[in-house]
C-alpha cells in the first residue's frame, strides 16, 4: 500500500461537476493498494498517517500530527500511485490490486482513521476525480507499508 501524504491548507474533490469533498487544514492522502495488500497494510498506514508530526507546534517545530490538531484527512485512492516506468514509456499497472480488492481496503483505511478520532473525507472510488489543494510548506511525503522507501 502506497500514500502520498500532502500537509493541506485546503483541499477537495470534484466528481461530474459536484463538490463530494472540501476540507481545510489538514491531509490529502493519495492512496494506492497493491497486490497482496491486506488488513496489515492498512493498520500499518492508517496509523502512520494519524500520527505523523508534520505540523509546526508554538515554536514552529514540526511536531503535532493531523490528531493532535483535530484536523481533517481527505483520503483519494489512486491506482497510478503502482504505476511502474522503469520500461517505455507508458507505465505499467500490473502490480495495482484490482478493484474488488482495492475498494474495500481503501475502505478499510478510512474506517480505521476514524476510529484512530480522525475527521476523514473521501473522493468516489474509481470516479474520474478533480482534486485541488494548496500544498502547505509544501511538506509533501511518501509512505509505503512494505517499506520499500
Amino acid at each position: 500500500m502506497r500514500a502520498v501524504v500532502q500537509r493541506v491548507t485546503q483541499a477537495g474533490v470534484t466528481v461530474a461537476e459536484k463538490r463530494v469533498a472540501d476540507i481545510a487544514v489538514g491531509l490529502l492522502v493519495l492512496l494506492g493498494i497493491e497486490q497482496g495488500d491486506n488488513e496489515k497494510d492498512a493498520a500499518y498506514l492508517a496509523d502512520k498517517i494519524a500520527g505523523l508530526r508534520i505540523f509546526e507546534d508554538a515554536a514552529g517545530k514540526m511536531n503535532l500530527s493531523v490528531a493532535d490538531l483535530q484536523a481533517e484527512v481527505l483520503v483519494v485512492s489512486q491506482f497510478t500511485l503502482l504505476g511502474d516506468c522503469r520500461k517505455g514509456r507508458r507505465p505499467g499497472f500490473s502490480t495495482a490490486a484490482a478493484p474488488e480488492v482495492a475498494e474495500p481496503l481503501c475502505d478499510r483505511v478510512v474506517a480505521l482513521l476514524r476510529e484512530l478520532g480522525v475527521r476523514v473525507q473521501t473522493g468516489v472510488f474509481r470516479a474520474d476525480m478533480a482534486v485541488d489543494l494548496v500544498n502547505d510548506g509544501p511538506v509533501t511525503l511518501l509512505i509505503d507499508s512494505r517499506k520499500l522507501f
